[in-house]
């Protein structure tokens, strides 16, 4: 196949009272070229505009060429957004890993939901976490070379030979020395581990984090997640979900290191999701426990992070007599927390009342329990017939980033419409939440993160909004 001749790169949007408005430059036009060098993707184009003077090379609609000086402050942004974010082709995962969620997905959803990526710029840009075994030196030495940093990394074991197996690629048993050699260059990445039964467990667990720890403060946490199993396995490797019994073994596990490695070091480094304690029947550590809450993301301290937020605000508030009557719907790992929170709110606010609904996650299996894949459908169907007051509230891990869409292409107005309630998207924070639950069914605007298809990166940050393992 031919390559694709170089076209520069599409400017999507120009920003009012930016440098590029100031310019001229307007949606259609292409930037060729900075300091007469092509621009691979967006970290080419971030690293070349750093500098106070640059010579931009514009194509416009009608294929005439600018050659544009820019004198600017170090680092001041041009102003644009281009049509693909990254300015560059996605990098699609080799990988075929035993646990991967994707192939978990039923068919005839939309085809952005079974890209898989493992893109270590998205890892910088959007938190995503990447295997590195597409990575050759050339593309280790350019994460060195622009400091991507930090790197999200799935280790999940580094025994060689079952990193193989599991990933299903016989290039994956190298990654300690990548990790090694990005360790060395002062790079910060945090680790993964999606834990599978009688896989990666036991003796494999304890050899995977004592590796790990010995790259700290580089590797600056790991988390541990138990695998998530869907309905969809036939002819998938057939794992086994953990019981109560073994939550509490990964749990005395990873709690020894934590002891050993925060006499040594300073920080716990080894964190275990919210699962694991709800599994085994434990409570939440406190919130000290987390540190800074590294792991966020991945479902580390969420549910005690939510909780403090929400003691916090309520200590702010007055309490006073207004009347709200609604509903508020999660998954079935979750729900039991809001319920306490609800009547926490309705101590201060005893006019305030809002039903909890535990939706079980018919579409993809009762074992999945978070609300960020909790469907439209599954919320209708449970939800349907049900008292639901003046509004119901739902997390914004349930929707597609950017727009009002659930995972089964149902959207916030279908669901309004079916339910005949307003709506509301709550954002991450429970500061949010208790404003929500208090305040009137007003919409807005909220932060989302995409979790399980390919998206524009135009805006990419950390995100704001939860992972697979979100409350």
């Amino acid at each position: 196949m031919k390559k694709q001749e170089y076209q520069g790169h599409e400017i999507k949007a120009v920003e009012p009272d930016s440098i590029a408005e100031e310019m001229g430059l307007q949606p259609g036009d292409r930037l060729l070229e900075i300091n007469g060098r092509k621009i691979r993707d967006i970290f080419d184009y971030q690293y070349e505009m750093r500098e106070e003077y640059v010579e931009l090379l514009i194509e416009r609609a009608d294929k005439e060429q600018w050659l544009l000086e820019v004198e600017k402050d170090y680092e001041e942004e041009l102003g644009v957004q281009f049509s693909n974010g990254l300015m560059d082709e996605y990098h699609s995962c080799s990988n075929r890993c035993i646990f991967c969620f994707i192939d978990q997905m039923p068919p005839d959803m939309r085809d952005t939901l079974y890209f898989k990526d493992d893109d270590s710029r998205l890892s910088f840009l959007q938190g995503n976490y990447i295997t590195l075994t597409n990575m050759d030196r050339q593309e280790l030495e350019r994460i060195v070379q622009y400091h991507f940093s930090p790197i999200n990394i799935s280790v999940h074991t580094v025994d060689p030979e079952l990193r193989c197996r599991m990933l299903n690629n016989r290039f994956a048993g190298d990654v300690l020395e990548k990790i090694e050699f990005l360790a060395q260059a002062g790079i910060e990445m945090n680790g993964q581990i999606v834990l599978c039964k009688s896989y990666n467990d036991g003796s494999v667990l304890k050899e995977t984090i004592e590796a790990l720890a010995g790259f700290h403060p580089h590797m600056k946490s790991l988390s541990v997640v138990p695998v998530g199993l869907t309905r969809f396995r036939e002819h998938l490797e057939p794992l086994q979900p953990f019981g109560e019994k073994e939550a509490r073994e990964v749990l005395a596990v990873i709690e020894t290191y934590q002891e050993q490695l925060c006499h040594e070091s300073g920080s716990r480094f080894v964190f275990a999701s919210d699962e694991w304690y709800l599994l085994a029947g434990r409570p939440l550590p406190r919130q000290e426990e987390y540190e800074d809450y590294p792991q966020l993301e991945n479902g580390v301290g969420m549910l005690r992070l939510l909780e403090e937020e929400i003691k916090e605000e309520l200590q702010k508030q007055e309490g006073d007599g207004r009347t709200v009557k609604g509903s508020l719907a999660t998954g079935s790992l979750a729900a039991p927390f809001l319920e306490t929170y609800m009547r926490w709110i309705g101590r201060k606010f005893p006019q305030v009342h809002l039903q909890v609904f535990s939706v079980e996650n018919r579409f993809f299996g009762e074992q999945i329990t978070v609300s960020g894949l909790v469907t439209g459908q599954d919320l209708y169907e449970q939800l349907r017939g049900q008292e639901l007051g003046e509004k119901l509230l739902i997390p914004c891990n349930m929707l597609k980033s950017g727009e009002e869409v659930f995972l089964d292409d149902w959207t916030v107005g279908k669901l309004e419409q079916c339910l005949g309630v307003p709506v509301i998207v709550v954002d991450s924070s429970g500061g949010d939440l208790l404003q929500a639950v208090i305040g009137p069914p007003i919409k807005g605007k909220h932060k989302r993160r995409q979790i399980y298809e390919q998206t524009d990166s135009s805006h990419s940050g950390k995100a704001e909004c939860g992972e697979i393992y979100t409350v």
